[in-house]
């Protein structure tokens, strides 16, 4: 009698980011049928760093739309994550990187590449993705006053950097696409 297939799991119990056969490289991940890959699709993360404040953003479900999800304080955004991975299903992390106009590194730049390394060794089956954020902050302000919030709404840096990692998660899923 033939073995259903198994698939690879994560430390948190739920299944590992779904590959397919040809593009697999990593051997841990074996080919997985069409009905566990839909099904089991894990979320992608978007990670706003900022040395106070940290914005948060999901995809649903599927991968398709970018939602706002939290505001944490810079020093709890790794437990708030390893939270997160336990309750939810993340395929990858998309972390905004800092940039002047001209691509060179800026002061919060060096944090954010301290951060990185720490998200690689905190979650290493987890691929993070690096996106430019610049004008994430400017876009974020514009997309909030278009969406009719109240002043003092616009005016909290934490629904900015909420709105930042949507608008750096929603850049992402559209340049996968193409």
């Amino acid at each position: 009698m033939a073995e259903s297939p198994r698939l690879p799991t994560f430390s948190g119990g739920f299944p590992a980011p779904a590959r397919t056969c040809a593009a697999s490289t990593n051997k841990s991940y074996k080919c997985v049928p069409l009905q566990f890959r839909q099904r089991y699709m894990g979320r992608i993360l978007a990670i706003d760093y900022g040395t106070k404040r940290v914005g948060l953003a999901t995809t649903d479900p599927l991968q398709i739309i970018a939602n706002p999800l939290e505001t944490v304080h810079a020093k709890d955004v790794l437990a708030y994550l390893k939270d997160y991975v336990l309750r939810e299903p993340v395929e990858a992390f998309v972390l905004g990187m800092p940039r002047r106009l001209s691509g060179e590194a800026t002061d919060a730049t060096q944090h954010v590449i301290g951060f990185h390394r720490k998200l690689q060794k905190v979650f290493p089956a987890i691929p993070v993705h690096l996106v430019d954020e610049r004008f994430t902050s400017k876009m974020a302000q514009a997309a909030m006053l278009a969406g009719g919030l109240k002043k003092k709404d616009r005016q909290d840096k934490g629904t900015v950097d909420r709105v930042s990692a949507a608008i750096i998660l929603q850049s992402y899923l559209e340049s996968r696409a193409i």
